[in-house]
């Protein structure tokens, strides 16, 4: 085997591993230049995924005559269709939109010519999934990642998102005699304007933290550099023993889960008489750029648990955990019972990943390639910064997060104002170079908490330890956290007791659903002797109407004991610092 030279192999000597460290931050630092033009994305990853289908689609010939059929097909359709709705303008469309589609539902595009422009839309649409899938040979990851890239495209150059092509906003100028492009171009310049100047939307200042939300009364009963602890006043005279913690993503600030009054999880689970701690993540610098995973969990929740039995020492604690944060605790919970630490009395996922096999469109960010270039770019910054987050998340829901957008906003000039979510929503995080790179390679990409290999303190922890009760939500529509792949915590717990629930909505209307939401339903049900695919699970079990925090609330309750005397707030070895919603959530 050959070898390579000596020269070009770091030796012990100072001056060959000085000589390899500046060649490899030349390269890191070019290839973080590059990734800034292309906006994060790898164009090696993206050639070779071309390339895979164009010399699939090239030694298969049956697939391309199949195209070509298809092709002619189509047209055959959009013709007799044409002539169809020409006598009865009322006929079925040749081609329906996909359920999730609202793009073409206005009446105005069942006039001609808009109804042939749109229906060659969609047949045009569908001959392109067809052209990417199905290829023998063709990588699964390629394959996905090819259909994403050409609905991306496709939705770019919708006939929805022009002036000429899209009769509502025909309509509308005309009824307003151009007065909605007037009030769209200005919310357009005010809204560059702001992203220049790193601003808020307009409106968010309306929701200050502190002040319209975060505002369910509480105090910081503990600090260090990576959270601050909030403790939150009770609102009954008796409280359950078991205390609730609840470890929020720090990809987002806590809040989601305290908006306004009416729409706040802890004030709800205070009205019911839980007590309710909450964990606020400090905003990463590039100072921070070396805290990983672990730091996570000992300055974050291990932490928190320390502090809480020092206020409430009887009982062991409910753990909640949203998105990542509910993967740290299904880590911290996993290396508790692997070490003996009985403190939790559950354990409960919203939307959270344990195995992230099949973990959605997201992964298609992710291999080796795409990550490495993402890598570079974070070594660079020391951070993710939130653009990059934020565009990665767009692209998901490019329909309803960009392109409705520049429709209804810029050319119908209707503004959408801001409500508690929206704004919370532009409150964005950053993320550590260290923590987020471990967080791809070992739970993304390698996916090795489920597959056993993922370490803490050098030794590997496993979900199937896990032996309090446990909780978990999916959301029918969740973009961040598919519903099937959260379902798979069924494959690797092996605690006597897990109940999945199911709610209507995405990632984070799904999980804020306060009980006077109307038109909100779940299902729930609880693990039985031999386990049961999403597609049967789905099938068999109810729907119920209405909001999925009363049907949790009550299953705490179950899980808890007597209900005893308020504790106090904070304790001789923690007493209150400032009152909630402390400074952490406050850093931009």
């Amino acid at each position: 085997m050959i070898r390579p030279d000596h020269e070009d192999t770091p030796s012990d000597t100072g001056t060959s591993l000085d000589e390899a460290g500046l060649a490899e931050s030349t390269d890191r630092l070019m290839r973080a230049s590059l990734a800034r033009m292309t906006f994060g994305l790898s164009p090696a990853a993206m050639m070779l995924t071309y390339v895979d289908w164009l010399t699939s689609v090239a030694v298969s010939p049956g697939k391309q005559a199949t195209l070509v059929q298809k092709v002619l097909k189509k047209q055959m359709r959009l013709a007799v269709w044409a002539s169809h709705s020409a006598l009865d303008p009322a006929a079925t469309p040749c081609i329906e939109p996909l359920p999730q589609d609202r793009r073409f539902r206005d009446p105005a595009w069942r006039r001609f010519p808009y109804n042939l422009i749109y229906q060659s839309f969609l047949l045009q649409q569908q001959w392109w999934c067809n052209a990417t899938t199905g290829l023998a040979g063709l990588s699964p990851h390629h394959e996905q990642a090819l259909e994403f890239g050409a609905r991306q495209l496709l939705d770019m150059v919708s006939p929805a998102n022009f002036l000429p092509t899209n009769p509502r906003v025909l309509d509308r100028t005309l009824a307003t005699g151009g007065a909605n492009l007037i009030q769209g171009a200005e919310q357009f310049i005010d809204d560059w304007q702001r992203q220049l100047q790193g601003q808020k939307p307009a409106g968010a200042e309306q929701f200050e933290p502190g002040k319209a939300v975060a505002v369910t009364p509480g105090k910081v009963v503990y600090r260090n550099h990576l959270i601050e602890l909030i403790q939150y006043a009770p609102a009954t005279d008796e409280v359950y023993a078991e205390p609730v913690l609840i470890v929020p993503a720090w990809i987002m600030k806590y809040y989601i889960l305290d908006l306004s009054p009416d729409n706040s999880l802890v004030r709800y689970l205070v009205g019911q008489g839980h007590t309710v701690f909450m964990i606020s993540w400090r905003n990463p610098t590039e100072a921070d750029r070396d805290i990983g995973i672990d730091d996570y969990r000992r300055q974050g929740i291990m932490d928190s648990l320390t502090v809480i039995e020092s206020i409430c020492p009887v009982a062991p604690v409910h753990g909640v955990g949203y998105c990542l944060g509910g993967t740290l605790l299904a880590i911290a919970a996993s290396t508790m019972a692997r070490d003996g630490d009985h403190r939790l009395a559950s354990m409960t996922l919203f939307a959270a990943q344990t195995d992230f096999r099949e973990a959605g469109e997201l992964m298609l960010f992710i291999d080796d390639k795409q990550l490495s270039f993402l890598e570079d770019t974070m070594w660079a910054q020391g951070v993710l910064d939130t653009k990059q987050m934020a565009g990665a998340f767009q692209l998901l829901r490019s329909n309803d997060l960009i392109w409705s957008r520049l429709v209804n906003e810029y050319l119908l000039g209707e503004h959408r104002p801001l409500n508690d979510l929206l704004a919370w929503n532009a409150d964005a995080t950053r993320m550590p170079y260290r923590m987020h790179s471990e967080y791809l390679r070992q739970l993304f990409l390698d996916n090795d908490l489920a597959e056993g290999r993922f370490e803490v303190e050098g030794r590997p922890v496993t979900v199937s330890d896990i032996r309090v009760p446990i909780f978990a939500v999916g959301t029918e529509w969740d973009h961040v956290a598919p519903w099937r792949s959260t379902y798979k915590i069924h494959l690797l717990a092996d605690t006597h007791e897990l109940t999945f629930l199911l709610t209507s909505g995405g990632h984070n209307v799904g999980i804020v659903c306060p009980p006077t939401d109307t038109g909100r339903h779940y299902r729930m049900a609880t693990d039985g002797e031999t386990y049961v695919d999403p597609d049967t699970w789905l099938s068999r079990t109810p729907v119920v109407e209405g909001s999925w925090w009363p049907a949790w609330q009550g299953w705490l309750a179950a899980h808890s004991g007597d209900s005893q005397a308020l504790p106090s707030m904070g304790s001789a070895d923690y007493p209150p610092l400032d009152d909630a919603p402390g400074h952490y959530v406050l850093m931009e």
